[in-house]
This record gives structure tokens, C-alpha cells and sequence, in this order.
């Protein structure tokens, strides 16, 4: 129980950020992995949402106020991380047309949450939260942008980015470079496009062209089958009924129940 010393507000707030618990592990979890440094994040969340309850002005759910408080404070955390993929190197690859992927080598080891989590790692954490909220949370791109103070056109670019990274990680060393003869639409162009055409935002001589490309090129069907694969795999693996270990779930509260500045 939460220490009688907190007034009625400061309950209730509490107690309404204890609640989002779940959610908030399941963000974690897609983030960082599981376990350890997963419950750790969520409890930095929850001790700074405390800290900083004044702060929220109900311009937004709660639910969202927590989240861009995870968001940030996993970028915090991965400034310094040598391990993330540099968004121009894969932007230069994808725009390479002799540059593709083994699509079943993507695909399997998109098939476990071990893998696409090791994978999601090496994934910039502002790439890897659009991914994940919309692939995996089924998150729309408006909702998305409202959350992180995004217009819809740059959370559309975080959205496409993160895909082709995530794809880049699943391939690793699999990488296999061909050559296009006689192609309708530039890879680099096509390439650009994927994005929108699985989200069905294309106009209807863009889709063409791009269908068209498709099936004719080389290089790209591959990574078109990772990009449709991976998303697919993504939302399987999402349980929104999953939910938080116990024993966690009460070193946290614990962690709010005893925060000294609600009693100030």
C-alpha cells in the first residue's frame, strides 16, 4: 500500500502510473529484451513520471505520457552504443540496385522473439519505437506522430528507415549482391516506396510502377519478402494479453510505493 503521508492527488497518480505496468514492460521488452534490463527501464520510467508528475497536464493519455518518458530514456541510455546500425549505411545499401538480401535467412530468424529482438537492438532506439509501436503495437502513423511530437510525413520516414534496418540486422553477413538488366523503376526509387505500398498509401500509377518493378527485378523481391515477413512476424508475436512476472510486478510497485518525493 501506498505510504499514508501522500495526499489524495498523489495516491491516485501513483497508483494510475502503477497500472500501466503491462504496457509499459511489453514497450521495454520490444526496446531492450527481456528481464533485467527490460524491469529497469520501466522502473526509471515510473520513479521519473513520479518525479515529474506535475508536469503532466492530461493533454494526452497517461498511457502516452509514459511511453515518450520510455522512449526518451531508452535513447538516453543507447547515445554511446557502437553496436546500432548507421541509418545512412543502410540507406546507401538500399539505394545500391545490385544490393539484396536472403530473404529466408531474414524470415527465419525473424521467426522467434529471440531473434527479432537481437535483432531490434542494433536498430536506433528512434527507428526502433516507430517499428515497433506500428508492426507490432498496431499503432497507426497519426497515433504515432501525436505521441512523439511528430509530423505523419517524418514518422513515415522513421517507420520506413526502421524497416530496412531491421531487415539489414536479420540479413547480417547474408547479404548477396546481383545484377538488374532491363528493370521498369530504379531500385533505389522502389525501394523508397516499399514502405507505403505495405501500408497501402501509394497512388495507383506509383503502385503500378512499383509492382511492376517487382516483378521484374532481381535484387528487390527478396527484400520486399524480408519487409512483408518481418512485419507480419512482429504483430504475431504481439500478446496484448501478456502479461508482467509477478515477482516483477511487485519490486515496482514497491519502487513507486516508496518514492520519497510523494511524501514531500
Amino acid at each position: 500500500m501506498v505510504e499514508a503521508t501522500i495526499d489524495g492527488r498523489d495516491d491516485a497518480f501513483a497508483s494510475a502510473v502503477a497500472a500501466e505496468i503491462d504496457g509499459l514492460y511489453r514497450y521495454a521488452r520490444w526496446l531492450v529484451g527481456e528481464g533485467a534490463e527490460a524491469e529497469d527501464l520501466v522502473g526509471d520510467t515510473m520513479l521519473r513520471a513520479l518525479e515529474r508528475r506535475d508536469q503532466f497536464r492530461g493533454e494526452s493519455s497517461l498511457r502516452t505520457w509514459l511511453h515518450q518518458i520510455l522512449h526518451h530514456r531508452a535513447i538516453d541510455r543507447s547515445r554511446h552504443a557502437s553496436h546500432e546500425l548507421s541509418v545512412e549505411d543502410v540507406e546507401r545499401s538500399w539505394g545500391d540496385e545490385q544490393f539484396s538480401v536472403d530473404a529466408s535467412v531474414v524470415l527465419e530468424r525473424a521467426e522467434t522473439r529471440a531473434g527479432l529482438l537481437e535483432a531490434l537492438v542494433h536498430v536506433p532506439v528512434h527507428y526502433r519505437s516507430v517499428v515497433v509501436l506500428h508492426d507490432a503495437e498496431g499503432m497507426t502513423t497519426t497515433e504515432i506522430a501525436e505521441q512523439f511530437e511528430l509530423s505523419v510525413p517524418a514518422t513515415k520516414q522513421r517507420l520506413r528507415r526502421g524497416r530496412m534496418m531491421l531487415v539489414s540486422s536479420l540479413a547480417s553477413a547474408e547479404e548477396r549482391r546481383m545484377a538488374n538488366e532491363d528493370v521498369v523503376l530504379g531500385c533505389a526509387q522502389a525501394r523508397s516506396l516499399v514502405s507505403d505500398y505495405l501500408d497501402g498509401e501509394l497512388e495507383v500509377e506509383q503502385r503500378r510502377h512499383l509492382e511492376s518493378h517487382l516483378e521484374h527485378c532481381a535484387t528487390c523481391p527478396p527484400l520486399y519478402a524480408s519487409l512483408v515477413g518481418v512485419r507480419e512476424l512482429l504483430g504475431d508475436l504481439h500478446d496484448p494479453n501478456s502479461v508482467i512476472p509477478e515477482a516483477m510486478r511487485r519490486r515496482l510497485e514497491t519502487l513507486v510505493e516508496r518514492a520519497p518525493w510523494l511524501a514531500d
